[in-house]
């Protein structure tokens, strides 16, 4: 049978909305469905989500949706996800699918891929099609971020990459855009009743919002010692910023690990990022580097941070930030006169 569809596995809230990594998601395969001429499906296993919120996923990039509805799907049990999707790939046979890196992405994606016989990539930073075969061209850091890997998957199908949220804008909202929603039905014999939910408990340690802050202030190796953090907290407070770090201040210690950002972190997508005393690893670059803007403090002028910065500053931090925050606090100051 002819290779037809690439999907993209959306995902919802407790209160039935659609999660934004769902349109990311669409972003990542609108590019490569329109260089194989083939159609991008989302799919979405919910239990009585509206039209106008499915409608969502039309105007963000899909051509058409394809939604299951059953109670026993919310909340996410990776058992009943992974066998109704295992019986839609054997229906449907699409040639690529895309989820997010997400706890759900993460937990799902290797059961099913165990289940289909086929290959997994995840964490992958670029997807891409490769001339001459058409196959999907898996990019992702390896051997702890000092080489990128290509990655394909010659024999088996579907070929299947996870990407981490925040990696890619949203494509822009065309109500304009058609296509269709089309609802299928599943047999409750498909669905496991083994894993029951009991409840959810959250981690209050992990409060720290660095995926959905506007503005985040990072530190890293070049503020020397812990209590020079200070300086991040403080800037970060008159920014109302979240505070970010990199892999190295929080491997010796100097702030928790929630507040890493990179590839062994978190992925982040605010409108302004702070980098300060950070000389741009590979593996943090990865987790910051789709910023609206990138503003750079580094002593030194080839730091890697400064290839992809918007503004970089030159010069010694611990005299460009208290000068920084005395030109806020001024600023601050004659607002409130």
């Amino acid at each position: 049978m002819q290779e037809k569809e690439i999907w993209t596995i959306s995902e919802i809230t407790e209160n039935k909305r659609i999660k934004t990594i769902s349109f990311e998601l669409l972003a990542w395969g609108r590019n490569l469905a329109e260089e194989l001429k083939v159609p991008l499906a989302a799919v979405i296993l919910g239990d009585s989500l509206k039209e106008e919120e499915l409608r969502e996923l039309i105007y963000r990039g899909a051509d058409q949706v394809y939604w299951i509805n059953h109670r026993q799907l919310v909340p996410f049990i990776v058992e009943n996800h992974s066998n109704v999707l295992q019986f839609l790939i054997k229906k449907y046979q699409p040639q690529i699918i895309i989820a997010g890196a997400t706890t759900q992405g993460r937990t799902l994606m290797p059961h099913l891929s165990v289940r289909l016989k086929t290959g997994l990539t995840a964490d992958c930073t670029e997807l891409k099609i490769e001339k001459g075969s058409g196959l999907l061209l898996q990019v992702r850091p390896a051997i702890g971020g000092n080489i990128m890997a290509t990655i394909k998957t010659p024999e088996k199908r579907p070929q299947m990459a996870t990407v981490r949220p925040k990696s890619k804008q949203m494509l822009p909202r065309d109500e304009n855009r058609k296509g269709g929603i089309i609802p299928i039905k599943i047999d409750d014999t498909i669905l496991d009743g083994r894993v029951i939910h009991l409840g959810f408990q959250k981690n209050e340690k992990e409060e720290i919002v660095l995926s959905t802050a506007d503005v985040i202030v990072s530190g890293g190796r070049g503020l020397k010692k812990k209590d020079h953090f200070n300086l991040i907290y403080d800037l970060a407070e008159q920014l109302n910023a979240a505070v970010g770090a990199s892999r190295e201040a929080v491997d010796r210690g100097w702030i928790s690990y929630p507040h890493q950002v990179g590839l062994s972190g978190k992925t982040v997508n605010p409108k302004a990022y702070l980098a300060i005393g950070i000389s741009g690893a590979i593996q943090h670059l990865a987790g910051m580097k789709t910023a609206e803007t990138i503003i750079a403090i580094n002593n030194n002028p080839q730091a890697d941070i400064f290839k992809i910065s918007d503004l970089g500053i030159i010069g010694d931090l611990f005299e460009i930030i208290p000068l920084l925050e005395k030109k806020l606090k001024e600023k601050k100051n004659c607002h409130e006169i």
